[in-house]
């Protein structure tokens, strides 16, 4: 069978000029996501013999027999020297589609990414519950890799990731990292929680909470004395709350709720942002710490007044996404029609613009100054 399309070449290529993911479906041109944006690549439309041999090279050897009976699929594949990467597979229309996208072997950190340092804060806890939100795409695994590692590069811990698929590699350095892939190493988030607790662990990292099952475990396991970081899709700190609770029956949300607020430590809902020059992305993040008054707000069902505690809190090293937003656009980074555009609450932001939000000037010089 003649082949014009290499995938390896083109992944090559779409990692040298910095892509995000590169887009590949039977009977489309190639494109590829650089600094937020699909560009379509100058080559002609996949053959179903291209799509054949691409799922040829990248597919998994476990795999291998059963990937073309599959609807949705995720993997993982790697270029060495070059990248790893996460691969979707799906169909659309009857034809086969990919999405696939860099991993690099570099794990940044906090200040690589133009995170806050307070997050340094959330790796030093020793039990409890840190949940990363955000959009498909907003850098969760980015930002919790970089918390991963820091744990890994100043503590001695066992750190258990449950993953699917496996993303960034972690080496170890003052930590012990075992890296449990879906189907490969495990059935299950829950049951990789639940066996994971067999293995000594100091912190335990679920690649994503889905279900309520996974909820349970991850827990029970907070409540045992292990620090529990995920990720869930949800846009803001109060609402990732909410998206829990609501898992569960009527009759059952008392009790959840009291157990996320004794152990959930702290949220990051995350957006990247394109910068004024357009040449990258930087995220915006908004960071809820969950203080005495916050657990009191979460078992009291009195979710609301948890966001105003944020936009008050820099004390804390709370910040809302707006402050964020706010502080990326008055320090040249972003235009401020594109903070205005990224914005949950875009009248509050103008407001803060034109100077009338009260707690601009404490909040700037509070925030500089933790």
């Amino acid at each position: 069978m003649s082949n014009d399309f290499y995938i390896e070449d083109f992944l090559r290529q779409a990692v040298s000029v910095g892509a995000s993911d590169a887009h590949i479906c039977e009977g489309e041109r190639p494109a590829i996501r650089v600094s937020g944006q699909i560009m379509r690549i100058n080559l002609p439309p996949l053959t179903p013999e291209d799509m054949e041999f691409v799922i040829k090279t990248v597919s998994p050897s476990h795999l291998k027999d059963r990937i073309t009976r599959f609807f949705d699929i995720d993997f993982s594949y790697e270029i060495p020297g070059c990248s790893r990467f996460r691969v979707n597979m799906s169909r659309q229309l009857g034809k086969t589609s990919m999405v696939i996208r860099a991993i690099p072997y570099y794990i940044k950190s906090f200040t690589d990414l133009g995170l806050p340092p307070s997050l340094e804060e959330f790796a030093s806890f020793n039990n409890g519950l840190i949940l990363v939100t955000g959009p498909t795409g907003s850098g969760k695994s980015t930002t919790i890799a970089s918390l991963i590692d820091y744990i890994n590069a100043t503590t001695a811990k066992h750190i258990v990731t449950i993953e699917d698929p496996v993303e960034f590699i972690f080496s170890n350095k003052k930590s012990i990292v075992s890296q449990r892939q879906l189907l490969i190493d495990t059935p299950s988030f829950a049951d990789g929680i639940k066996y994971a607790l067999r293995q000594d662990p100091d912190v335990i990292f679920i690649g994503e909470i889905r279900d309520r099952e996974t909820v349970e475990a991850a827990l029970k396991a907070a409540e045992t004395g292990h620090l529990v970081v995920s990720t869930i899709h949800t846009n803001d700190s109060v609402q990732t709350v909410g998206r829990i609770i609501n898992l569960f029956k009527p009759e059952e949300r008392h009790f959840v709720r009291s157990q996320i607020a004794a152990t959930l430590r702290g949220t990051i809902a995350q957006k990247l942002i394109p910068t004024a020059d357009g040449s990258a992305r930087v995220p915006a993040a908004e960071i809820l710490v969950v203080t005495p008054t916050v657990k009191d707000f979460i078992n009291k069902d009195e979710l609301d007044q948890v966001y105003e505690l944020v936009k008050k809190g820099s004390f804390n090293n709370m910040t809302t996404m707006n402050m964020s937003i706010f502080k990326l656009y008055t320090d040249g980074i972003i235009s401020q029609e594109t903070a205005l555009a990224y914005s949950d609450n875009r009248n509050e932001l103008e407001q803060m613009m034109r100077g009338i939000y009260y707690g601009t000037g404490a909040n700037k010089s509070a925030s500089s100054s933790s």
